[in-house]
């Protein structure tokens, strides 16, 4: 008999997940040279359980310091939680940070093999992409000068466009991310609608109101670390009174 497996529907499961920082203070004061424990600790998220299906459209809301950057980073392995345990089934693509893994000293091509492989890629996949990807990019003759040499925007134009290209199972966007210049911006913006359009597991965080109510069917109201609504949008007129 076989067995279910209940990954085979689920896109992300997290099971009592905490994220504690301990935050040390390089001067303390003379009070605290005498007092054990000055050491301060912050709880970014506490306990969160959830589920997510494969094929979701999540939007994520919250005051600033509600722990939904760190949910997301835990999400895509970028930190690892405390206590708790993450799964995750199929290929994650964050654009929280779109420079991680980079060399500076390597050439933007030997960039795109390095972050390929991070993202899963297999090398005669990076190999077949190759040309997409630096075309998207658009950083024409440096794609051979060591990344060091690069504008902001350059590098974030070429970690746009390998993430995009991994052909994610699950996408993660947050309001922070920045991609170059105005028509970059616009190129990136259409890409990642074309990924909306399909059975892709999505995961976006945003303040603004529009972008929460067209692309996410389900939200996740988080405040203090602590998931306080999962569900409708209906939340969404008491939040963005």
């Amino acid at each position: 008999m076989i067995g279910f497996n209940y990954m085979d529907t689920n896109a992300i499961q997290l099971t009592n997940v905490t994220k504690t920082y301990t935050i040390h203070h390089d001067k303390p004061t003379l009070v605290e040279k005498f007092v054990k424990g000055r050491d301060e600790t912050f709880t970014a998220l506490n306990k969160i359980n959830l589920t997510i299906k494969k094929g979701e459209k999540i939007g994520i809301i919250g005051p600033n310091g509600s722990g939904k950057t760190t949910l997301l980073k835990i999400i895509a392995g970028i930190t690892t939680p405390t206590k708790g345990t993450v799964e995750t089934n199929g290929r994650i693509v964050s654009l929280i940070d779109l420079e991680a893994g980079f060399h500076p000293d390597l050439t933007g091509y030997q960039n795109i093999f390095i972050n390929g492989l991070l993202l899963g890629l297999q090398k005669k996949e990076i190999i077949k992409r190759l040309p997409q990807i630096i075309a998207y990019a658009d950083i024409k003759q440096f794609i051979d000068a060591p990344l060091f040499t690069y504008s902001t925007g350059m590098k974030l134009r070429l970690g746009f466009s390998v993430a995009i290209h991994a052909d994610p199972d699950i996408l993660i966007l947050d309001e922070g991310m920045n991609v170059g210049d105005t028509a970059f911006q616009k190129k990136a913006g259409s890409q990642i609608q074309k990924l909306f359009a399909k059975n892709k597991t999505i995961l976006i965080v945003s303040q603004y109101k529009n972008i929460i109510e067209h692309y996410a069917k389900r939200i996740i109201y988080l405040t203090d670390g602590k998931i306080v609504h999962d569900g409708s949008k209906v939340i969404l007129k008491k939040y963005f009174m």
